[in-house]
């Protein structure tokens, strides 16, 4: 069984998603300024179908963090929508050929059909939690590593709940001043430091979470 883990991008003062999030606005005000570091790289630009990109330190990052995923577990946000019952004809923030090319398992509160897109990612859609989301996903996965992709809420609840095994924070040197709080709720995870790697713009912060 492989480990459960976390990779997501924080701002100094603890946020990880802006204020105001809306299907026009998904990160919320001034939230895209948390993944600005990202779009540059190659590894980041080859995963969502682009040519070219920097070569460094937080390109080798995110190799790193997405090269032994064989499924993920996200929130209803993150794949896009409200919290009332499904639109049949939305297929969420990401396109036809999402950048996950493995199985998807969305956490919500409405019922809806798999959704199968180009490049081998399947959306597959939780109606039972997140443990019930992270054995499925286990069983896609096998050996490979399970991949909590946020949103805020769906982490804290893996968080609370004692399910992961390592988080890792990309530490971005900005102030939001309000929005989604990542240690909100949570308890004390039990964060042991792992390692520390820093880039250009923002520090990558590895945590194993002890039991």
């Amino acid at each position: 069984m492989g480990t459960v883990s976390c990779q997501i991008s924080m701002s100094l003062d603890g946020y990880v998603a802006g204020p105001e999030q809306s299907r026009q606005d998904p990160l919320g005000r001034g939230g895209l300024r948390l993944h600005e570091w990202l779009f540059g790289l190659d590894a980041w630009r080859e995963r969502h179908g682009l040519a070219g990109g920097e070569r460094g330190v937080d390109a080798d990052v995110v190799e790193e963090m997405t090269r032994d995923v064989g499924a993920y577990v996200m929130g209803r946000r993150m794949f896009g929508g409200g919290d009332g019952p499904w639109d049949p004809e939305w297929r969420g923030w990401w396109g036809d050929d999402p950048p996950f090319r493995t199985p998807v398992f969305v956490l919500t509160h409405h019922p809806r059909e798999t959704l199968v897109m180009r490049g081998g990612t399947e959306f597959h859609f939780v109606t039972d939690g997140v443990e019930a989301a992270l054995a499925r996903a286990r069983e896609a996965a096998g050996d490979k590593v399970v991949s909590v992709a946020g949103g805020a809420d769906t982490v804290r609840q893996f968080l609370a709940a004692g399910l992961l095994d390592v988080l890792q924070l990309h530490l971005v040197p900005i102030v939001l001043g309000a929005g989604e709080r990542l240690f909100e709720g949570v308890g004390d995870p039990r964060l042991e430091q792992v390692s520390v790697v820093g880039g250009p713009t923002v520090t990558h912060l590895t945590y194993r979470v002890r039991r």
